[in-house]
């Protein structure tokens, strides 16, 4: 199946894998809105909105950049209008922004706390309710979270328990809009990768460039979210995925050519658990 024609809505799309996602719609040719909040170039981040619409727009597909920050209703609302005036609804939407800090619970200050449940799980949530009244006229509608399986191991919230919650939020969302809406016809899903994969906060809040070098490109993600969105939505929902088990599901097993660095060994992402 294809995109072409299909409205995808992204949430935080000026670079990294939001972008990737949006680039792999447009060489389908989709319509790509870009819901994000940099419209000028950062001294530390690559990339804007008008930049991002650029590169859909050399894909192949059209673009729409709109300031949105998630955490503003009204905001979020008028990006959902304007996408729904400019290509006439909503097919897909990629919940992709998130905030992230690693820290200790004594050292997460209560203005980053909230940040990452405001932006991570309030911004899904809101997002998702804004968009719902266009998916559900959709023909094939698919929401799709950047969010772990939902593995309530211990290790994966004690060095980081305010993130953890924040995204598993996200992940919370998947679990329960997916059994709301399945009667309906609307999928809901997440994705998330096996590896780090080299994004800015990969580079600069993270690890730095070592750890970009043992990293995957983001267009695993892309190609990985692609296969998701061109399911059928009504036969394809509440599923947790990860990246290379989506590719290797229609064939992709080589995954050689996504490595930043084929030689260096990968280093694996929280939530899930390093393959053999």
């Amino acid at each position: 199946m294809s995109l072409a024609g299909k409205t995808v809505f992204i949430t935080g799309g000026s670079r990294g894998i939001g972008l990737a996602i949006a680039c792999r719609a447009a060489r389908d040719g989709a319509n790509v809105t870009i819901a994000a909040k940099t419209a000028e170039p950062h001294p530390k981040l690559p990339g804007t909105i008008h930049t991002a619409a650029r590169e859909i727009e050399a894909a192949g597909g059209k673009a729409l950049p709109l300031v949105c920050d998630i955490r503003d209703e009204a905001q979020v609302e008028a990006a959902v209008a304007a996408t729904v005036e400019a290509f006439g609804g909503i097919d897909i939407l990629v919940n992709n922004a998130s905030a992230i800090s690693l820290t200790p619970t004594l050292k997460t200050d209560m203005k980053r706390f909230d940040l990452m449940h405001q932006i991570n799980l309030r911004g899904t949530f809101l997002v998702s309710k804004t968009c719902l009244p266009h998916l559900l006229a959709a023909d094939n509608p698919h929401v799709l979270n950047l969010a772990p399986p939902l593995n309530f191991e211990a290790k994966w919230f004690a060095p980081h328990v305010a993130y953890s919650m924040a995204k598993y939020g996200m992940s919370l969302c998947v679990l329960g809009m997916a059994e709301e809406y399945r009667g309906q016809g609307v999928a809901f899903n997440a994705l998330w990768p096996r590896t780090a994969i080299a994004t800015a906060a990969i580079r600069n809040v993270i690890g730095g460039d070592e750890l970009v070098r043992r990293s995957r490109k983001p267009e695993i993600m892309a190609d990985a979210a692609h296969v998701i969105l061109t399911r059928p939505a009504r036969e394809f929902t509440g599923h947790f995925c990860v990246d290379d088990e989506v590719l290797e599901s229609v064939g992709i097993t080589d995954l050689t050519s996504y490595a930043v660095d084929p030689d260096a060994e990968l280093a694996p992402d929280f939530f899930v658990e390093p393959r053999g």
